[in-house]
């Protein structure tokens, strides 16, 4: 399959997954318009200035970690009763699993960095 229908199919199925969250959106309205008012002041200087040393990233990393674990445990409040619970514990551990890993997160992070060319002859 050459690059270009594969990257055309990957963007459909990303358009259709991304399409998918927009109905299951787990923001309140309250932080939602808190974020138009941020957003309409402009992006902060800091979301421009890279994480240099490690350090940095991995504080950085672990800052997402736990913002991704409040983001699933609004989740889970939204869940039925017999459901919470089974959500709450996958939650945590995926936090402690990933704050274990925070620094093998973080070099993953960094190779994905970069432009990679999806256009010209298949391989």
């Amino acid at each position: 399959m050459n690059k270009t229908l594969m990257g055309a199919l990957l963007a459909g199925a990303l358009a259709c997954g991304l399409a998918g969250n927009a109905v299951a959106q787990a923001t309140p309205a309250a932080t939602e318009q808190q974020q138009q008012r941020e957003l309409a002041r402009g992006e902060p200087a800091r979301w421009l200035k890279e994480d240099t040393s490690e350090r940095a990233q991995i504080a950085t990393k672990k800052k997402e970690i736990a913002a991704a674990l409040n983001e699933s445990l609004a989740e889970c409040k939204r869940m039925a009763a017999s459901e919470r619970s089974n959500c709450v514990k996958e939650a945590r551990q995926t936090y402690k699993t990933d704050l274990a890993n925070v620094r093998e997160l973080v070099a993953a992070s960094n190779r994905m960095g970069g432009v990679h060319e999806t256009t010209g002859k298949s391989e």
